[in-house]
């Protein structure tokens, strides 16, 4: 089982340095130069949840094109056996090229999952730790350092990768109203020679 979704669109960008000061106690000086590029990247992802390893793969754009090579790069990190790809109805993962690409593909089938409900996609929470490995406070002045940073990130992920794992249905959480709600107890604050009222 695979969770496949894209983060996006993700746009190079550049930021003025932060306020510092230099070694010998001046204050560093530079021109205000904010930039925001007109290219976009889009970040495809592939969450293997048994494992917990990840493919990624940048483009220029969200469609049927990219999430067809998107699945051949699936198809080709898992040579055997029925791949299922959990994913969202975008149009590009359900259209009529896509469908006609599949068939050729038989390994393949889509679990798409319901509107409004991405959080059954585990792709998502990868994306969390995704944005703060590679995208976090960076300054990206074009496509390729967006690429390099995501290959970067996801290599490092895949490093220490665990599998992953939905909360398991029938399991009822813990009462936590009950421990919120005990009283809060403290020491005796004539026991530590206190006389204000209320304690020290």
């Amino acid at each position: 089982m695979i969770c496949a979704d894209e983060l996006g669109p993700v746009i190079p960008r550049t930021f003025p340095p932060a306020p510092a000061w230099s070694p010998d106690g001046h204050r560093i000086k530079a021109e205000l130069d904010y930039s925001r590029g007109p290219e976009k990247t889009w970040v495809y992802g592939a969450l293997r949840v048994r494992d917990g390893q990840q493919i990624t793969m940048t483009a220029s754009s969200r469609n049927s094109v990219f999430y067809q090579q998107f699945l051949q790069q699936i198809e080709d990190a898992n040579p055997t056996g029925e791949l299922w790809i959990v994913t969202d109805n975008l149009s590009s993962h359900n259209s009529l090229s896509t469908r006609t690409w599949l068939e050729d593909h038989p390994r393949i089938h889509h679990a798409f999952i319901p509107v409004g409900a991405c959080w059954l996609n585990l792709q998502e929470g990868w994306w969390r730790i995704f944005r703060k490995a590679a995208l976090a406070g960076r300054s990206f002045a074009n496509p390729d350092d967006i690429e390099h940073a995501t290959a970067l990130a996801t290599s490092q992920l895949n490093s220490r990768a665990n599998p992953w794992i939905w909360a398991d249905p029938h399991h009822q959480p813990a009462d936590y109203g009950a421990d919120m709600c005990t009283p809060f107890e403290e020491p005796s604050t004539r026991e530590r020679g206190c006389a204000i009222p209320g304690g020290c």
